[in-house]
């Protein structure tokens, strides 16, 4: 289950990211995740994914 508080998602995705996935698509097929839903809570508090980067900035 993923973390509700947003800061913690945001931690604990990029983490993941880092030393996991090698995508989002990856991570969100892993963790069964809707993309689009996650994407827009952590835009709520200012990130977005970077492709490039595999995390979010």
């Amino acid at each position: 289950m993923l973390p509700h508080d947003p800061i913690m998602l945001l931690s604990y995705v990029n983490t993941q990211l880092r030393d996991r996935d090698a995508s989002l698509d990856a991570f969100c097929d892993r963790e069964q995740a809707d993309r689009q839903a996650l994407c827009a809570v952590l835009a709520e508090i200012g990130y977005e994914y970077s492709r490039e980067q595999n995390r979010f900035v």
